[in-house]
């Protein structure tokens, strides 16, 4: 009598097929998680730039708000000076449109001037995905009123500067 020992190639077959099936099922649910996660991040950041702001604003009063996402950071080790004032992690501070990002955004800030004032009385902060629609699918911004604002991302799309820009967009849910 003839011994057998293994799998037969059709049983092989069904076990990848099996596979294949549960694999297609799982990565589109994946990559929107994936999806979801790197927005989450995104609103956090923006959540902690502007934090940063307040304190910076306090912190540097003849300044106002910073000028820049750059001088939210710093490199490590960090000196706190109006130039570099450490209240943000540098991955977030140099995160910026030309960079690799952080979690599938880039970010901007913008300090300005309104009204013949000497100082920055407004700040816009914005992130917006590096790749629309695969690393995030919204633009977000939020300016010195605190609000968290949103809109649909386009391709192509980078961070807001002007503050009449992300006032346009929709209060985030």
């Amino acid at each position: 009598m003839r011994s057998t020992k293994g799998f037969s190639l059709i049983e092989l077959l069904i076990v990848v097929a099996i596979i294949l099936i549960i694999a297609a099922i799982a990565i589109p649910s994946l990559l929107q998680a994936r999806l979801a996660a790197n927005e989450a991040s995104a609103v956090g950041s923006i959540k902690a730039l502007q934090n940063a702001e307040v304190i910076y604003y306090n912190t540097y009063p003849t300044v106002g708000y910073a000028a820049s996402i750059a001088t939210l950071g710093g490199p490590s080790p960090c000196t706190p000076s109006s130039t570099t004032a450490c209240l943000i992690d540098n991955l977030l501070a140099t995160s910026t449109a030309g960079s690799t990002g952080k979690s599938g955004f880039v970010f901007a800030v913008t300090g300005s001037m309104s009204g013949g004032t000497t100082y920055n009385d407004v700040y816009v902060n914005a992130g917006s995905p590096l790749l629309t629609h695969s690393t995030g699918n919204h633009d977000y911004c939020s300016t010195n009123d605190g609000v968290l604002r949103s809109q649909m991302a386009n391709v192509g799309d980078l961070p807001v500067t002007v503050q009449a820009t992300c006032v346009s967009f929709a209060v985030a849910q």
